[in-house]
């Protein structure tokens, strides 16, 4: 089995594929104060909820936008799996040529979930990332980076309206029957909603401008799934898009 790691800046996803086929996944927040031996006795404790032998992973691909927890999650893949774990960056194969200014500076999960989309959906394609950061990334039709946007995600901007406006509650992130709100409340959820979804349709119809009318555009993250099915902008639903990189770029590379 293939153990994929994909640590963002709020959460870390875990997903668990069995001949290539994801069987079990799982969250858990991002804790930069927790030691190797903490998450490896965290997820000791995961793999027998769900009744994962740890002798049965072979492989471990991981994927980090937090460079200190880097080193220690290696450790504990170390001390836990007995394997050294594949840990996605410069030098990494991914079969996906990148067209930026400097190629370090794009996050890991930008590229590995352009690589899997590009691999499941076709080109050319727009991935829309709905995590810490709204991210909104471009793939050429014939496979290749060429950039893209990043916009404030929609918890730390819903987090700042609540933190600046004194008479502002915080509000469950739910649709709002109606986009004209006929109380605090319901005013704030059609706001952000309906901002949000103002936000995607027009990068993304400015990307297809450039990128051409016929993009493929793949939503994910962990908000995705409240926004997507809201507009005609997104195609896909893939929450898991960015593990289905790991386990792409894993192939390529053992």
């Amino acid at each position: 089995m293939l153990l994929a790691i994909d640590v963002g800046n709020t959460n870390i996803v875990y997903g668990v594929y069995r001949d290539g086929k994801l069987v079990c996944h799982w969250r858990t927040a991002t804790d930069r104060q927790k030691t190797a031996e903490e998450y490896s006795l965290m997820w000791y404790h995961f793999s027998q909820f769900y009744g994962l032998p740890v002798g049965d992973v072979q492989a471990v691909a991981l994927a980090s936008v937090v460079p200190p927890l880097t080193p220690i999650l290696t450790a504990a893949v170390r001390e836990l799996f007995k394997v050294e774990p594949l840990v996605v960056g410069p030098g990494v194969k991914t079969g996906m040529p990148i067209r930026f200014d400097n190629p370090r500076e794009v996050g890991a999960d930008r590229i590995l979930n352009g690589v899997a989309a590009y691999e499941l959906y076709g080109g050319p394609a727009i991935v829309v990332d709905f995590g810490t950061a709204t991210t909104f990334d471009a793939i050429s039709e014939a496979g290749e980076y060429v950039g893209g946007a990043i916009a404030p995600g929609i918890g730390i901007s819903t987090e700042a309206l609540f933190y600046h406006a004194a008479k502002l509650p915080r509000v469950e992130l739910v649709r709002p029957r109606s986009v004209i709100g006929k109380n605090t409340v319901a005013c704030m959820q059609a706001g952000i909603m309906y901002g949000f979804i103002g936000q995607v349709e027009g990068i993304v119809s400015r990307m297809k401008k450039e990128l051409g009318a016929g993009a493929v555009v793949v939503a994910t993250g962990g908000l995705a799934g409240l926004i997507a099915p809201e507009t005609e902008a997104i195609d896909h639903l893939n929450p898991w898009l960015t593990l289905e990189g790991l386990r792409i770029v894993y192939e390529r590379n053992k």
